[in-house]
């Protein structure tokens, strides 16, 4: 059973800079695409990034596009998001999550991490 926790959440002011981390465990927790979503008060859900099982294929969001960037190393069975630039509707709950399916790199997750909270001020 793979389990994700993720870190590196916080408070920044407009501008800033935040990493966070997913921590992966359990089997096969390194061969998955991993990606990032948020979600924001009274919003759904929205996808962020992602990066496939060995790392030479990402996709970021166009309102995250050249300020966030993901990466993975999975000898440390790690994912990051790396957010720069951050605006004040950066503001949401950021989650975790793997795939093991084929296709769109946007949907067809099946684990998920607990979240982080982002919190960017004006």
């Amino acid at each position: 059973q793979v389990q994700l926790v993720e870190s590196g959440g916080g408070l920044v002011q407009t501008g800033g800079s935040l990493r966070l981390s997913c921590a992966a465990s359990g089997l096969t927790s390194s061969s998955g695409t991993m990606g990032w979503f948020r979600q924001a008060p009274v919003k759904e859900r929205e996808f962020v990034a992602a990066i496939s099982r060995n790392g030479d294929n990402t996709y970021h969001a166009d309102a995250v596009k050249g300020r966030f960037t993901i990466s993975r190393d999975n000898a440390k069975n790690t994912v990051y998001l790396q957010m720069n630039s951050l605006k004040p509707e950066d503001t949401a709950v950021y989650y975790c999550a793997a795939k093991w399916s084929y296709g769109s790199m946007t949907t067809g997750y099946n684990v998920w991490g607990q979240g982080t909270q982002v919190t960017v001020s004006s």
